[in-house]
């Protein structure tokens, strides 16, 4: 199942007031048991690797439907509520300096559950490489949460931002062994033209010259890049590509380039030889406008805002936090996971409510900005 999907997320300051955080914390670690009796650890997984359900579950929580805080916040209650449970699965990293102890997180998780490291962290390190470097959308990452159950399934949330427009756009991903043929489970934000998707199925022929120029060796590569550039004057246009200029550095992308012949696929030249996103684009348009293997400049990018009328939003949308709702949905949860271990049927009940809850439409006046 693939969803996709655009929100607008808004760059928020602010914080959580510790009264609303403290109910996160305890509305999620019931939510997540019930996930967990419902669909087992790899549901868990599975789930969070998806957006529109990433959103409605941050929205059900109380955090505001619009807010880049909406993942960094939802992803750190839920990393704390699965660290305090017996729920066999696990988060590692998020914002900031918590994405780059992603590694040992990663390491620890694994003695815990007898997973083999190395496969994680690898696995970690491309999906972030794969939204820097070919991912070429102007978002900058800043918040990387690596989900993993018992059983070694793992899913990514990411979110990176774009300070010009103050705006973030989130990358879901789900357990993959093809990191390089449109492997997003989904992609929240903003859609823009221009957007380099080197990661999309429709540039696998643009990234196989890309590595066959890069094995040809920098002074080959050089001469193409003159070439290209001294070609742009028989376009007597503004831009004679339709979404990029040729405005590189020739010394600068040559002197980055691994030696010929030195790179066996494009896994180990983004992880071992850590080509970056501008030298990505320039070899891309050689590949594209001289050897005419084209790459893709489409935006890889259900409302969930429904789910903000549970308890309320924190900034006001679409109606302030009600504590007294709020604890009362902590109570009758808490009572229904209890209840639900001797009979399971009870959540059979909550599927019935849920069908009543899918056909219930939201007043659209309240969707508003915060």
């Amino acid at each position: 199942m693939r969803l996709s999907g655009v929100a607008d997320l808004p760059l928020h300051g602010g914080h959580v007031p510790y009264w609303l955080l403290a109910r996160m914390r305890k509305l999620s670690f019931l939510i997540l048991h019930v996930m967990n009796d419902l669909y087992g650890p790899d549901g868990v997984v599975e789930r969070f690797a998806h957006p529109v359900f990433f959103q409605a579950f941050s929205n059900i929580i109380g955090m505001d439907w619009d807010s880049s805080g909406s993942t960094t916040v939802t992803t750190a209650v839920v990393k704390e509520a699965l660290r305090s449970s017996d729920i066999p699965v696990r988060v590692a990293g998020g914002k900031g300096r918590h994405a780059l102890n992603t590694p040992n997180e990663l390491s620890e998780i694994s003695r815990l559950f007898g997973l083999d490291a190395d496969v994680l962290i690898t696995a970690s390190r491309l999906v972030a490489k794969v939204d820097n470097a070919l991912v070429q959308d102007g978002y900058e990452l800043y918040h990387h949460a690596f989900f993993v159950s018992e059983t070694g399934k793992w899913s990514v949330v990411q979110q990176g931002l774009s300070q010009e427009l103050r705006m973030a756009r989130r990358y879901h991903w789900i357990a993959t062994v093809d990191f390089f043929n449109s492997p997003h489970a989904g992609v929240v934000g903003i859609r823009h033209d221009g957007v380099l998707n080197l990661a999309s199925r429709n540039s696998r022929e643009n990234r196989e010259v890309i590595l066959e120029l890069v094995n040809e060796g920098p002074s080959r590569v050089a001469r193409y890049l003159n070439l290209l550039r001294g070609q742009a004057t028989l376009f007597d246009v503004p831009r004679y590509h339709p979404y990029a200029k040729v405005d590189f550095d020739v010394n600068a992308v040559v002197k980055n380039l691994p030696p010929p012949k030195s790179v066996a696929d494009f896994k180990e030249l983004i992880l071992r030889h850590r080509v970056g996103p501008k030298i990505f684009r320039a070899l891309s348009l050689v590949a594209e406008l001289v050897f005419k293997a084209p790459a893709d400049w489409s935006d890889p990018a259900v409302d969930p805002f429904k789910f903000a009328f549970a308890v309320g939003g924190k900034d006001g949308a679409p109606h302030p936090v009600n504590r007294r709702v709020y604890d009362e949905l902590i109570a009758l949860l808490d009572a229904v996971v209890s209840k639900a271990r001797g009979d399971p049927g009870l959540y059979r009940y909550l599927s019935h409510l849920a069908r009543k809850a899918e056909a219930w439409s939201y007043p659209k006046d309240k969707k508003r900005p915060t």
